[in-house]
């Protein structure tokens, strides 16, 4: 179910979760998207004003995710890094996996979303490694108040281009993200983060 917030906010009820979901970007080139699953990377719109911010906020029982996103080469119409700032609550104490996964869709909740974005085909790993998915963030830290705050900037999630993560999800795991060397079956795959505690679409607000 889908309702309109305040201020030109997309919101979107995520059902299965009880989850809701507030897309929300600064001075876009585009409308507002639809938040559907994209069916290439070619036919999702892109965010080009040195000024774009693209940030999804998911509300879920006992907790909040709040992501920005800002890519800081605009200026120089490059397709620079892209810094995500935020913060999540209601987590048990400890490391989660963040990730950005292939899919914006959350019809049957977090589960939707897909795997890990990885146009490269490569093998899970560490952000700062060379094989890695570009979705693959690592981890995020919950304190003893179960919040994490989060600085992450990293040049393989651009806003822009054929590689655009808008249109596509962030993912908090329930588990810290082995980056690929934990020798597990999963670690290759999705680090063995176990299951999905959050989600929002990245999504363009005109």
């Amino acid at each position: 179910a889908t309702s309109s917030g305040g201020c030109g906010v997309a919101t979107q009820l995520d059902c299965s979760s009880s989850a809701r979901l507030r897309l929300q970007i600064q001075n876009p080139p585009h409308p507002a998207s639809n938040y559907s699953r994209p069916e290439s990377p070619g036919n999702l719109p892109e965010a080009q004003d040195s000024k774009t911010v693209a940030f999804p906020s998911l509300h879920r029982r006992g907790g909040r995710l709040s992501l920005r996103l800002v890519d800081a080469h605009w200026l120089d119409q490059l397709l620079g890094p892209t810094t995500v700032t935020g913060s999540v609550s209601g987590l048990k104490p400890g490391l989660h996996g963040f990730h950005v996964h292939a899919l914006g869709d959350t019809t049957n909740g977090c589960m939707s979303t897909g795997p890990h974005y990885n146009p490269a085909g490569k093998e899970h790993g560490a952000p700062e490694d060379e094989i890695r998915h570009a979705g693959d963030l690592g981890n995020v830290t919950a304190g003893a108040d179960g919040v994490a705050n989060i600085n992450v900037t990293d040049s393989q999630i651009p806003l822009t281009g054929p590689n655009s993560i808008i249109g596509r999800a962030v993912v908090v795991h329930a588990d810290p993200d082995d980056l690929g060397k934990g020798g597990h079956e999963l670690s290759k795959s999705t680090g063995n983060a176990g299951g999905r505690v959050a989600c929002g679409i990245i999504g363009l607000q005109g």
